[in-house]
């Protein structure tokens, strides 16, 4: 007997919103290679906007929630939201300026890899992993070197970039795997406020002790900033949500892959970045595997014990 939850039938809202979402998300790394700031500062200010429009939020409709993770059982989940944060903060410092460094196709795709970090995190707690996710892993990691391995004949500025996007891709799992355990109890409002709170704090101290400016920019610098955080941040994953309710997690995971070549359309009409032709069947590897992954866990995942789905549960930040 099947236990997967009854959807209703796709509409045209959702199909709607669910196109909208992988265009949000699709103007990340567009925007960030766009903007005439650095990428730190540019992450600090995406986090601390968001935490700004989240918090009034998170302060009248969850107020109590927000006392109870400062006090008995509720601090382990604060713990949590509080790791998450870290980690997050790591992320946005490693695969921000890898935007800027390589290409932005090879940025967005190199930063997919995380379902391929999540699974090897789980194997690391002691989950077993099926053999079609092991297949995904290898054809991720085979896609990933050879994309890489073209960048390095283009520049080491380029190689440079695809290693710190790779390194976005696995602290995006970190924050993640922290998230899931958060988010267990909590609710996606309560929990990305304080995350975004946090990784905003960290970046803010990373970027004065290192000297990074972090004002005095052009007005079109400023929109960028504002972009990211109305679409990628805010309004991507809102819709991602919002569609949550007539399709599954699973869908949505690999909906979210649509944002490398979507990434790489966009770089290609607005910024004039061509995709390298060595690095593109490399990165059509890595995002099949990745894929893979996402298909072969989820269905593992049913055979095993099947999960409901939060209903503010929330993609990952790019």
């Amino acid at each position: 007997m099947s236990t997967a939850p009854h959807r209703p039938p796709l509409d045209a809202p959702t199909l709607g919103a669910l196109a909208l979402a992988v265009a949000a998300v699709s103007s990340s790394a567009p925007l960030i290679a766009f903007a005439a700031a650095p990428a730190l500062a540019v992450a600090f200010w995406r986090n601390l906007l968001s935490a700004a429009v989240l918090g009034p939020v998170a302060v009248t409709r969850r107020r109590a929630e927000l006392r109870a993770l400062t006090v008995g059982a509720g601090r382990r989940e604060g713990l949590f939201c509080v790791l998450s944060g870290v980690a997050l903060a790591a992320h946005f410092a490693t695969w921000m300026p890898s935007a800027k460094l390589t290409s932005v196709a090879a940025a967005t795709a190199l930063g997919a890899t995380q379902p391929v970090w999540q699974g090897l995190i789980a194997r690391w707690q002691g989950r077993r992993l099926p053999a079609v996710t092991w297949a995904g892993i290898a054809v991720a990691v085979l896609g990933a070197a050879l994309a890489t391995g073209a960048d390095v004949a283009v520049s080491g500025r380029a190689f440079a970039g695809d290693l710190l996007a790779v390194a976005g891709g696995m602290f995006a799992a970190v924050y993640t795997a922290f998230g899931e355990r958060a988010r267990a109890s909590i609710s996606t409002t309560t929990y990305t406020t304080v995350c975004y709170g946090v990784c905003a704090a960290i970046l803010l101290v990373v970027c004065l002790l290192g000297g990074v400016r972090l004002h005095g920019w052009d007005g079109g610098t400023w929109l960028a900033i504002v972009g990211l955080v109305v679409g990628a941040q805010l309004l991507g994953h809102s819709m991602f949500n919002y569609a949550l309710h007539r399709v599954s997690a699973t869908t949505v995971s690999v909906l979210i892959l649509l944002e490398a070549p979507g990434a790489a359309l966009i770089g290609w009409a607005w910024l004039g970045q061509l995709p390298r032709p060595l690095a593109l069947p490399g990165l059509a590897l890595l995002l099949a595997g990745v894929a893979v992954v996402v298909l072969g866990g989820a269905r593992a995942g049913r055979r095993a014990a099947p999960a409901a789905v939060p209903a503010d549960a929330a993609p990952p930040p790019d």
